[in-house]
């Protein structure tokens, strides 16, 4: 072969796919337990007797006579707050903080009812959800915790995808997080059109959590870099 000259090579460059988004099991919500739960209250001396009264939140708003019995058997929480021996067994009054009465309410509402309430503001639904939510982990009610986690799957859409995507990231949910993500990527134009970008709170992990739908459609990028820049010369 004369010097300088080169023999044809061939290069294969093998790019791998994507991996998947992750997969989750189903939300299964069990039955409703509220029949076998008033069962409950016949002949048993370790209720306590009578009604008391919520003052909640900073506000100190009011949620009046509510009965101690039924929320004793319902959760494990109030369980342990009007059991034998606790200061509030005979309160008329207890306090509540961390919450407000719209939601406290729906809270004793779900244990009276065993139904959610999530109020009738179409766009409030979705932040009401994960408020009442973070409560029912608190006070330990699984079954309105699961039933929070599937209004907030019903309730990702144009204007609540990237709220919701910004709260499932605070909240470490990552099943929420990757239907948002999701919801993002493939209808960036939607969310862009409906103003959801602009709910940002956090912009310092809008591209990490926006990254497949800013690189997808650039109108969506160029709405969260002004949106940026609006806070930074703010």
């Amino acid at each position: 072969m004369p010097w300088g000259s080169f023999l044809p090579v061939s290069v294969r460059v093998c790019v791998s796919a994507p991996p998947p988004p992750p997969t989750f099991a189903p939300i299964v919500v069990p039955p409703s337990t509220l029949v076998a739960d008033l069962g409950k209250t016949c002949g048993d001396a370790s209720l306590p007797e009578g009604k008391v009264t919520f003052i909640v939140g900073d506000d100190e708003e009011r949620l009046e006579s509510v009965s101690k019995n039924v929320l004793r058997i319902r959760s494990v929480f109030f369980r342990t707050m009007f059991g034998i021996g606790m200061k509030e067994r005979d309160a008329a009054e207890v306090t509540v903080s961390n919450t407000d009465l719209a939601t406290f309410t729906a809270l004793v509402r779900y244990l009276c009812t065993d139904q959610l309430d999530l109020g009738e503001e179409e766009g409030g639904r979705a932040q009401r959800a994960l408020d009442l939510r973070e409560l029912a982990q608190m006070y330990q009610v699984r079954r309105l915790e699961l039933l929070c986690a599937q209004a907030l799957q019903e309730s990702v859409g144009p204007a609540t995808a990237v709220p919701l995507l910004e709260a499932a990231h605070t909240l470490g949910d990552g099943r929420l997080l990757a239907q948002c993500r999701r919801y993002v990527a493939d209808n960036a134009a939607e969310v862009r059109a409906s103003g959801g970008v602009e709910q940002l709170r956090d912009l310092g992990v809008a591209k990490g959590l926006l990254g497949d739908a800013l690189d997808q459609v650039a109108e969506l990028k160029g709405t969260v870099a002004a949106l940026k820049g609006n806070r930074t010369q703010g």
